[in-house]
């Protein structure tokens, strides 16, 4: 899945929220639940992915990311759960 990518990890439902972009979703997303690089996720236990949207480019893909972390909590709370209201980690469906 080597495509631009905005995402979203959950560290339980409801819980602490991280918001990235990468151009490869499958690796990023093992990097942060193997906790390869230090940093927020790794701190807070932030490894389920339960949100993601595909971009044509990264251009796009970092402009609504950068709009998406504007977003009051609810607004991100309300997007995941429209797309998956169980907050099931969504990261076998790629593999």
């Amino acid at each position: 899945m080597n495509k631009a990518a905005v995402y979203i990890l959950s560290s339980k439902p409801n819980g602490t929220l991280y918001i990235g972009v990468t151009s490869d979703l499958v690796k990023r997303v093992w990097q942060h639940k193997n906790d390869v690089i230090d940093g927020f996720t790794k701190e807070h236990s932030v490894h389920d992915l339960v949100y993601f949207e595909l971009h044509e480019d990264m251009v796009s893909a970092i402009t609504r990311e950068k709009q998406m972390k504007a977003w009051q909590r609810q607004w991100k709370i309300n997007l995941i759960e429209e797309a998956n209201p169980q907050w099931r980690d969504l990261y076998s469906d790629l593999l």
